[in-house]
């Protein structure tokens, strides 16, 4: 198994148990990381990322498969299951993943899933009717990152 795989698989073996430090611990310094929600998170912001995803994890359930990776980049694929905790509903959450790499560290993570089957997840009717608008998937963007900020401020505290 190349070397970025096996990185690929202790990131998401971390995940499946709620373990942010070993997952941020995968990244280097330089990270960058974009999904449909979060976008450019660098670094530390990265990391504190899923400390947060995973200090709220309820329900939480991950499964991934498909890790490939050479010298420069890898992928895979994972589904995350878990209550979304503005709502109370359950998510399933079917995400492709891409990677670069630099001193055998992430220095690259990518997340691409479907925001409007998420949303329609998540927020139920209103996600349904109105999760595809950009304005309401900008709010969505917006509300994550002001609780990623809140997180970070009662972290510094």
């Amino acid at each position: 198994m190349h070397p970025h795989a096996a990185l690929i698989q202790r990131f998401y073996q971390a995940f499946q148990h709620l373990d942010a430090e070993a997952m941020a611990a995968c990244y280097h310094p330089d990270v960058v990381f974009d999904d449909p929600v979060f976008i450019g998170l660098r670094g530390r912001d990265a990391g504190d990322m899923w400390r947060m995803l995973c200090s709220r994890a309820k329900q939480f359930s991950l499964q991934f498969d498909e890790v490939v990776a050479d010298d420069h980049g890898g992928s895979a694929h994972w589904i995350a299951r878990y209550e979304f905790s503005q709502t109370g509903r359950m998510v399933v959450n079917d995400i492709r993943a891409s990677f670069e790499f630099r001193d055998g560290l992430i220095v690259r993570h990518r997340d691409v899933f479907d925001l409007w089957r998420w949303s329609r997840m998540a927020l139920g009717g209103k996600g349904v009717l109105l999760g595809w608008l950009p304005p309401v998937q900008g709010a969505i963007r917006k509300q994550a990152l002001a609780g990623l900020a809140a997180y970070q401020r009662k972290r510094a505290n």
